[in-house]
């Protein structure tokens, strides 16, 4: 039996209904005819995979990928690029209206992006197989298993060309030091340097990781730093010494964000622009108010508004960040600008109330939302503008509809495709408070 995939979901499963049940299908794309198998029932719905593609949607293309299917990276490659901007642009128009019941007076059109190596920090799990053999790659799909591989399309090609010399020389390590148990390595491309930090349950040997560095910096023009880490120490650079530090650029802004490994930043730089761009013309912001960036990280957005002179502060959960960009606005000639530490999923009331009355408000919140932070919000201290980016539409749904009943209007919202080949969608939305 035939059946015809009408949407996708969240996780880029096409959806079908049979016998009246929700069936989510793995590897199937929106007005598809396919042949199915259940996989498992769950009561209310049933997970499923496409074993044949009966008629192919025009959309469908092989993926570029050899680990694609096995690989739990990329969710989307059977589609052509533009097709997965707009399958993601429904996705989002759905939770909206789904979930949150409302929807924005405007749409903005999509910002898409470049399609491959995009993606400038990655994390991969090391292991050593049943031969003897160090392994990198990433988690499988629905699986605690790790796929090998040998390159990967959406890194960056000088990160992607080096990890057959970084397995080889973690498998140098694991001869010299086979008690140390290799955990996982973490990769972050700054503009100027390219850093790989190792993370073991021991110190691996000096002089392999030197070795290491030197091999990575003789493959091209980019240069490298190696790093150490022993959790739950801090990592700690091995070699060279006195290079340039890991930073991105704002140019728009005149900025220079420097950042450290583990610190959270965008994965995708070229489109991070375009984002605090598109946010800083949807906020406008003016040399006289008072703004406040919540979620702000290293100071991403906080810094492109202090650049207006508007007086603004980034409140941010983690206090190492806070500290970041505390130090990223001395850098940037910013010593206005003002931060604090505080968990904002616990916001209160009266938490607003000691903040005080802020014109406009930027929420960048995790997948988790800002759901304490706009029920928090109330007169007389609801800003006249709040602009939400968001990675996860089914909480900025829920959390549009907590201001919407508020009095704000859902005046224009958007996707960015940050995330290429991924099932992830990012948006970003305006609301302003009725007059």
């Amino acid at each position: 039996m035939t059946h015809t995939i009408h949407a996708l979901d969240y996780e880029a499963r096409g959806v079908t209904r049979i016998n009246g049940k929700t069936v989510f299908v793995q590897n199937a794309l929106p007005l598809e005819t396919v042949c199915i198998q259940m996989d498992k029932d769950k009561g209310s719905y049933a997970e499923a995979h496409a074993t044949h593609i009966v008629q192919a949607s025009p959309h469908r293309i092989a993926p570029p990928c050899a680990y694609f299917g096995e690989c739990g990276g990329c969710a989307l490659q059977h589609a052509d690029f533009g097709a997965q901007v707009a399958m993601k642009q429904r996705i989002f128009e759905e939770q909206l209206q789904r979930i949150g019941k409302v929807f924005p007076k405007t749409l903005l059109p999509p910002i898409y992006g470049t399609p491959w190596h995009y993606r400038s920090r990655t994390r991969l799990s090391v292991f050593v197989d049943k031969n003897g053999q160090v392994q990198i790659g990433y988690q499988a799909k629905k699986s605690r298993k790790i796929i090998a591989i040998n390159h990967c399309a959406v890194l960056p090609q000088h990160v992607s060309g080096s990890l057959k010399t970084l397995r080889d020389h973690l498998q140098d390590c694991h001869r010299a030091a086979p008690k140390a148990r290799l955990q996982s390595v973490e990769i972050s491309v700054g503009e100027h340097i390219s850093v790989v930090n190792i993370i073991a349950n021991q110190a691996l040997p000096h002089k392999l990781l030197t070795q290491l560095s030197g091999s990575l910096n003789a493959l091209g023009a980019e240069k490298w730093q190696v790093w150490q880490q022993i959790p739950p120490k801090n990592a700690q650079a091995i070699a060279p010494q006195n290079v340039p530090e890991l930073s991105y650029s704002l140019p728009e802004f005149g900025l220079t964000m420097p950042f450290r490994v583990g610190d959270f930043t965008q994965i995708n730089l070229p489109m991070n622009e375009m984002m605090v761009a598109r946010a800083m013309r949807l906020l406008q912001p003016q040399a006289h108010e008072k703004i406040a960036d919540l979620f702000c990280g290293l100071g991403n957005f906080t810094l492109p508004i202090a650049r207006s002179g508007a007086q603004v502060i980034g409140i941010e959960g983690a206090d190492f960040l806070t500290q970041r960009a505390i130090a990223n606005a001395h850098a940037n000639g910013l010593p206005h600008v003002q931060f604090a530490t505080a968990d904002l999923f616990e916001t209160t009331h009266q938490d607003i109330e000691k903040l005080g009355y802020f014109d406009k408000m930027l929420l960048d919140p995790p997948r988790a939302g800002a759901y304490a932070v706009v029920q928090a919000l109330h007169a007389p201290f609801l800003p006249k503008r709040i602009v939400y980016v968001s990675c996860n539409p089914a909480t900025f749904a829920r959390d549009a509809a907590v201001l919407v009943e508020k009095g704000y209007v859902f005046q224009s919202a958007g996707i960015m495709n940050l995330f290429p080949h991924t099932a992830h969608v990012e948006a970003i939305a305006l609301f302003d408070l009725e007059k």
